[in-house]
Parts: C-alpha cells; structure tokens; sequence
C-alpha cells in the first residue's frame, strides 16, 4: 500500500472507491472474513466499482487495525491500490458509506480527524512519573518518556525520636526534586508538542508539587485528575473520562469559538450559508468551516473542480479548470476548504444514551470564520 496525504488524493484523478467501516471486531476470524467479503460483493454490484478496487479495499480490511473493538475504519482505493487506510477507537459515527465516484467520499474521515486533540499524559508519584503523548482516537502512545527519581528513603512513615523533623523535611526536598525533574521533562515536551491540554493523575502530594514547578502558561494546560492511577492494579476510569470530557468539552468551545467569530463586527467575520461559504472559499478566505453533521445526508450538490477556485455552482464559473463531477455539497465544500488550507470541524449531535434518538431539526447551514473580512481591502490574507 502507497499511504497518501488527504491533500494529495484531493488533488488527484480518479475514480475513487471509498469504504466507511466497522474496524476489526471480535468475531472469528472466518466469520470477520466474511464480512469483508460482502463489502467487496457490495462495491462491485451495488456501487460499481471496479473489482480491482474493492479486492484491495477487502485485502486491506483483512489486516487487524490492532485497536479494541469497537472500532471504525476508512479505506479509500484507486487504480486497485490502496492510498489511505485510517482506523479509530470507537463505533462509526454514523451509518456505513461504501462509494465510488469521481472523487473520494472524505466527511467520514472528517468526522473523525477533525476532532483529534494531541494531549500528554502525566501520572506522577513521588517517585518520579510516566508521561505519554497521545491522540484522541488513534489508541496507543505516540511518544513514551518515565521519569525515575530518587527512592531512598521516601516514606514519611517514621515516628519517634529527635531527628523526625530533620528526616520528614529531608524527605520532602526528595520528592521536590523528584517532582522537578518531572516537570522538566514535561515542560520540554509541552514546548515540542504543543499539547491542548495535560492530564495528570497520581499521588496528590505529587501533583501538587509537579504544578509548583511549572510555569503559569503551563499549569494553564493542567486538567487535574483526582486519581493514584500509578500504583500497580490502579482503575483508570477516572482519568479515561476526564480526558474524554476534556475532548468533548474543548470541540464544543471550538465550534462556539468559531460562531463567535463569524458573528463579529456585524458578521463581516465570517460567512453563513451556501452562498455566502462558496464566496469565501473561492477567495481563499476561509479560516475554520463549521458542517452540521446532518449536511452529510442532504442531497444538495456542488461542482468540483481540478483546481481553483475548487468548487462552483455552475461550469460557467470554473474558469480553466476542468469538471472533476457534481458531488454531495458538503462533501465539496470540505474538499474547497481542505484544498484552500482552511479547517473543517463537524458539528454532531449530543446524545446523552447511544440509543437517544435524533431530535427533529432543520440542517443548520454551513459557516465559516474568515482570515479576513473583506476581499475588497489590502488586509493581508494570511
């Protein structure tokens, strides 16, 4: 398999053939088989795809994503090879998608990476700690780094005599420089990986000390879990759903944040509606799109192009560029903004249960913060 960028398939011929999966589950192996086996029998009869396509889309599939079950996986093939094939920890968001087409089916993908948030992972003691860099849905560590500090006599528990005092404080300054060379490590990454945020679990004691040692730009990351999940056999749901709260929370404050801005000086920071988002995106002037999640079912349709301005609603518009087809218009819109270096967020809906069912609502229409607020001005556009 040749792994491509999301922008380079963007950018290239098709056609496409797009599969949006369950990942590997926990059936049998020749039960799983089967499963895939039907997905490559509903790409050539039902979608019309090539048989070379989906025999690699099967292929790929047959390859254990290695994440817990459940999981969903992306696969996009071309020419009979597979260019992208992403898995992510937790059940599909929304219904199975098998396509072929012009252009690739990508607001799947979106779903999932345009909510990835990159964090670190702290569980200290007063020993020393473990640190991890990890990405929201991706399962496993990135990066590794354990910090082993000083051990000798590092219990408190003594009692009796003259010299306690002596050898409680003495012990203290143990776990301080215990608890600052943690802190130096974990500023050293905060500074290479530039987190959104920093989880940190463990002995309170440690916790208190590690955040005394941090500058206050640092501790602003800090989401404290009130959790000694270093000690052997220690339960992680704690800290699990802290962070899955944290992610949560920060996705909601980025499409708020967004909306705020679109909504700025009478609006003239942003753009809302079809009309208004195609204008933008057509003058490179998208910052951040904002997609109602339901815009993935509306059958509206745009126009891709091979180049800029990428996406128009009528060929008479597409200068010299060339018609790549007339595709779903969110998925166009995602692509105009991708391909313009613009970020899209997906705006889902909040279920308090799985089985909650979906409020009666009218898809919200997209919106988008701009980079500036007036193609008309000198502003830098950058």
């Amino acid at each position: 398999m040749s792994e491509h960028t999301l922008t380079e398939i963007l950018q290239g011929s098709g056609p496409w053939t797009t599969a949006y999966v369950d990942g590997t589950g926990e059936l049998p192996q020749v039960e799983e088989g089967a499963r895939h086996q039907a997905v490559r029998d509903q790409l050539i009869d039902e979608v019309g795809a090539p048989e070379d396509d989906a025999a690699a889309i099967e292929t790929a599939l047959g390859e254990r994503n290695g994440l817990p079950s459940p999981s969903a996986r992306v696969v996009i093939a071309r020419d009979g090879e597979t260019v992208l094939d992403r898995s992510f920890i937790g059940a599909r968001l929304g219904p199975e998608r098998l396509e072929h087409g012009a252009l690739p089916s990508i607001l799947p993908l979106l779903r999932h990476t345009a909510s990835e948030t990159r964090y670190l992972v702290v569980e200290t003691s007063r020993d020393g700690a473990d640190i991890r860099l990890e990405t929201s849905g991706r399962g496993g560590s990135e990066r590794e780094t354990e910090i082993e500090g000083d051990t000798d006599e590092i219990s408190k528990v003594r009692t009796g005599g003259l010299g306690d005092a002596k050898y409680q404080n003495y012990v203290e300054n143990v776990w301080k420089q215990n608890q600052k060379d943690v802190a130096a490590a974990l500023s050293a990454l905060i500074r290479e990986e530039r987190p959104a945020f920093v989880a940190v679990s463990g002995d309170v004691r440690a916790r208190q000390l590690l955040a005394e040692e941090l500058t206050g730009d640092e501790r602003a990351l800090l989401v404290d879990v009130d959790a000694n999940t270093r000690a052997d056999g220690a339960d992680r749901t704690a800290l699990d759903d802290t962070i899955a709260r944290e992610i949560d929370e920060r996705r909601r404050r980025e499409v708020a944040d967004v909306r705020d801005r679109a909504a700025a000086d009478d609006g003239s920071g942003g753009a809302e509606g079809f009309p208004a988002v195609i204008e933008a995106l057509q003058q490179a002037r998208v910052d951040t799109l904002v997609l109602d999640g339901r815009l993935l079912d509306d059958e509206r349709t745009l126009i891709a192009l091979d180049g800029p301005p990428w996406v128009v609603t009528d060929v008479a518009q597409r200068l010299n560029t060339q018609v790549l087809g007339s595709i779903r218009a969110a998925e166009a819109l995602a692509r105009a903004a991708l391909l313009t270096d613009a970020r899209v967020l997906i705006e889902d809906d909040e279920y308090e249960a799985s089985d909650d069912r979906r409020e009666e609502r009218p898809v919200r229409e997209p919106i988008a913060s701009l980079r500036w607020a007036d193609a008309g001005t000198d502003a830098d556009p950058t």
